[in-house]
């Protein structure tokens, strides 16, 4: 799901050369506002980083919150964690919310044994085993009653031991397995500004989160590419969304609707995966069926998205002649 900085500052150059600078809108930086990296120590007043910057420390308020598989406390969390620090408005130097160890599995279901699901992500990512505890096994099936081979899968969870623990479903589970999805017909628009659901996905799969760039990585994979950027193992479905095509490097301006938060992200990769679903996103009462992008962590942090509930509703707007 990564593309090179260059390729995409040569087709921004590109794009703007030929159809104007208001094309080719530049990136929004995370700037201070999201950290990530591996806890070295953690009191109840304070929380130590090793982070690309080197290390680093983050005061907590009494506002502050900590999330790890469920809300917890400052005491749960872990040296060696990987955790993700979204930093209050006021500065880098305070954190507002604290997510440790926090994991995404989505996907298809290859096979069950026990209390685990085996999950391929699509897009030529390796398999994932979840496993799915008993404390949560029941909030799971009420969204996901079908654990079966063939079924769409997507939980978000805990990383423990190199797997993923299920903790709560991100989605609903479609009532059919994937090959059964009923024919959607192609939606053609003429319009530069759709409405949707923004999901997220990890480009470090929670590895080493200080020395990985890919872990602040910014920018979106996207359902619907064209030829040229048209990956093998990139299985598309026709989206339910009325998506127009879009290049790695094609540059969108994406609002979080539940906090009016936005930035301008780059095209990353291939999120086919997110046509498979035609699905809501219950935060903030949106009405619009659909995936229409899919964040990095980083990025769907930065526009004020919580990672443990999936998604937030978004209004992505393309400027004419990237699509």
């Amino acid at each position: 799901m990564s593309v090179t900085t260059e390729s995409g500052a040569d087709r921004a150059r590109f794009t703007a050369a030929v159809l104007g600078p208001d094309t080719a809108p530049v990136p929004t930086p995370l700037g201070t506002r999201v950290a990530r990296g591996v806890v070295v120590g953690v009191t109840s007043y304070m929380l130590c980083l090793a982070t690309e910057r080197g290390e680093e420390r983050f005061l907590f308020e009494r506002i502050t919150t900590f999330w790890r598989g469920g809300e917890v406390g400052p005491e749960d969390l872990r040296v060696g964690d990987d955790a993700v620090v979204r930093c209050s408005h006021d500065g880098r130097l305070v954190a507002e919310r604290v997510w440790a160890q926090i994991a995404r599995a989505a996907g298809v279901i290859v096979s069950r044994q026990g209390e685990a699901v085996e999950i391929d992500p699509g897009h030529g990512k390796p398999r994932r085993n979840v496993v799915l505890p008993y404390r949560t096994s029941g909030r799971i099936s009420v969204r996901h009653p079908r654990l079966e081979p063939g079924y769409v899968f997507d939980a978000v969870g805990v990383w423990r031991d190199g797997e993923i623990w299920a903790a709560r479903p991100a989605t609903t589970q479609p009532p059919y397995p994937l090959r059964s999805t009923p024919r959607r017909p192609p939606v053609r628009t003429h319009t530069d500004t759709l409405n949707g659901i923004a999901t997220w996905y990890d480009p470090s799969w929670g590895r080493a989160t200080h020395l990985d760039p890919r872990a602040l990585a910014t920018g979106a994979a996207y359902p619907v590419l064209d030829r040229d950027s048209h990956a093998a193992g990139c299985d598309a479905r026709t989206s339910c969304v009325p998506l127009p095509q879009l290049s790695v490097g094609a540059r969108m301006t994406l609002r979080n609707d539940c906090t009016r938060e936005a930035g301008v992200l780059e095209v990353l990769g291939c999120a086919a995966a997110d046509s498979w679903l035609c699905d809501l996103c219950p935060t903030c009462g949106g009405q619009g069926a659909g995936r229409v992008a899919s964040l990095t962590l980083a990025s769907f942090v930065a526009l004020g998205g919580r990672p443990e509930e999936g998604c937030f509703n978004a209004t992505v707007t393309v400027a004419s002649g990237e699509g």
